[in-house]
């Protein structure tokens, strides 16, 4: 019987990419049932993106390194490389995209790409040719992505995955409903580890 793991995650947020690497890695260790639901955190940043400095201004550039740090800490720990973007994206194409990318099959590798784009390789993935590239670049037809985001295809899920986060009183991102139970932000392979030994021992 398989686990049933609910993530409420971002492409903008740096704890979900360290938190999926996380899960990931313990595919081969347990049966998971992994349903993904697209929360975005940052909905009033531009369309276009704007420049980091914009934003960190506001928390000070202390912080921000120190920030940063621990987030290259963690990331090396779940076996990932990761940078400070170079733009702060909005994600409501790439969410989108990535319900077009698990209709196909191409759940997992896209929502790597995607990540690895924004936090290795400094790309905006707020913009539509990046995220059509990024789609082909894991094998996915670009145009006929293209197609579903210009009607708005995957836009209502997004709404859904929101009313389905406030149902499970959900505010922040990467938060994993494992067995029933939230578990919140990136933490160690361990502690997910035991998790999800927990929710196989209760049959969740």
């Amino acid at each position: 019987m398989s686990t049933k793991v609910m993530v409420f995650s971002d492409f903008v947020c740096p704890f979900c990419y360290i938190g999926l690497a996380t899960l990931h890695k313990l595919k081969n260790e347990f049966d998971l049932e992994v349903q993904w639901r697209g929360f975005q955190i940052h909905p009033e940043w531009p369309a276009e993106g704007m420049p980091t400095e914009k934003y960190y201004r506001t928390i000070g550039e202390q912080r921000r390194k120190a920030a940063w740090q621990m987030i290259e800490t963690l990331a090396m720990e779940a076996g990932i490389e990761m940078r400070p973007p170079s733009v702060l994206a909005n994600s409501s194409l790439a969410l989108q995209a990535q319900e077009f990318a698990i209709e196909h099959q191409r759940g997992d590798a896209f929502e790597e790409r995607v990540f690895r784009a924004y936090f290795h390789d400094g790309a905006n993935i707020g913009d539509l040719g990046v995220v059509r590239e990024l789609a082909a670049d894991v094998g996915l037809d670009a145009a006929e992505l293209g197609q579903a985001l210009a009607e708005n295809r995957y836009a209502m899920r997004l709404k859904n995955a929101a009313l389905v986060a406030n149902q499970h009183g959900i505010s922040g991102v990467p938060t994993f409903i494992i067995g029933g139970y939230p578990m919140v932000g990136a933490q160690s392979i361990d502690a997910m580890r035991q998790m999800l030994q927990r929710a196989v021992q209760i049959g969740a």
